[in-house]
């Protein structure tokens, strides 16, 4: 290295001893070890030289681009480490899985939402080295259509996912809980059914909202309680209404639930109570008749006309 280094006029040394061997001054041994610092940012020796020799060489404008090429060795190598994650999760036997392992992330991961649609719905069932593939793509995917084939193709797979599902739903990264959730609603198992009542005590609120609705979407009639409370603070009350109302008459709780209205009213502001007095559109049933007859007269004039409104609708 040394050899080398003088005969290319990059570090040579001040003087020569009488055996011919070369004598490195302290000057010399502070520019071999400043070429070697630069060469471990990954300069090449042409750089170095000019670094060390050229007094206008910007060093701050190389730094930046070495940072620039050191993020994406990074990336690459993450995305290397994260296939053979995938890989390695798929539990293969034989390099024919790994092949259609791969063959599928490949597909996951193109550029072209039809690509990634197309592989979503036509990976089988019964392709089990392709349970993790579904549920990273699933947890990650931004176009809609794409998402709604991943999500048909987890609940054909069942409870094969739902661990790793309700390990998402502990996520950092937000939308990664999010999807996981929507991914889990659509799974008709009891393991999935019980993550997601599970969920309806997230400390996410937009988990626990979606949960919510997801359990009343499956007919769950503990779900009422907690429809009507996304109800009175406005969130998600659109939804939370209509499923409520949907409850009421699958499983005529109509009564139930006028009754779970009429305590959420009592002592809410006027905006909750406008809500919940809209939400009585959606009951069936003399209960709820009843209870709208008593709220027009109610002082908020809002919920007043509201009531009035619905009733006149009834009749």
């Amino acid at each position: 290295m040394l050899r080398h280094y003088d005969s290319i006029g990059l570090v040579s040394p001040s003087g020569r001893t009488s055996g011919g061997y070369r004598q490195y001054s302290a000057e010399d041994v502070r520019r071999l070890f400043q070429v070697e610092a630069l060469r471990s940012l990954g300069l090449s020796l042409e750089q170095v030289a000019t670094a060390l020799d050229d007094l206008s060489y910007d060093p701050g404008e190389v730094v930046d681009r070495l940072v620039e090429r050191t993020r994406e060795r990074r990336d690459r190598e993450e995305e290397l480490l994260s296939r053979l994650s995938e890989v390695r999760a798929s539990e293969p036997t034989a390099w024919a899985d790994v092949l259609r392992t791969i063959a599928l992330l490949r597909s996951l991961r193109a550029a072209d939402p039809g690509v990634r649609q197309r592989a979503a719905l036509t990976t089988a069932p019964e392709d089990g080295h392709a349970t993790e593939a579904l549920v990273q793509a699933a947890l990650s995917e931004p176009e809609l259509n794409v998402a709604g084939a991943l999500f048909w193709a987890l609940a054909r797979l069942g409870d094969d996912v739902v661990p790793a599902l309700a390990d998402a739903l502990d996520s950092p990264e937000p939308e990664r809980r999010h999807r996981a959730l929507d991914a889990l609603a659509k799974i008709d198992t009891e393991h999935a059914r019980s993550v997601v009542a599970a969920a309806a005590q997230h400390p996410d609120p937009i988990v626990r909202v979606r949960a919510t609705v997801a359990r009343g979407v499956r007919g769950d009639a503990t779900a009422a309680p907690g429809l009507i409370a996304l109800i009175a603070e406005g969130r998600d009350d659109v939804a939370a209404s209509a499923v409520l109302g949907k409850l009421a008459v699958r499983l005529d709780r109509a009564d139930e639930i006028v009754d779970g209205i009429r305590e959420a009213l009592a002592g809410s502001d006027g905006a909750s109570r406008h809500r919940l007095t809209e939400a009585l559109a959606e009951i069936p049933g003399d209960a709820a008749t009843t209870l709208l007859a008593e709220l027009t007269g109610d002082p908020a004039r809002q919920v007043a006309l509201t009531a009035s409104f619905i009733l006149s609708q009834r009749r």
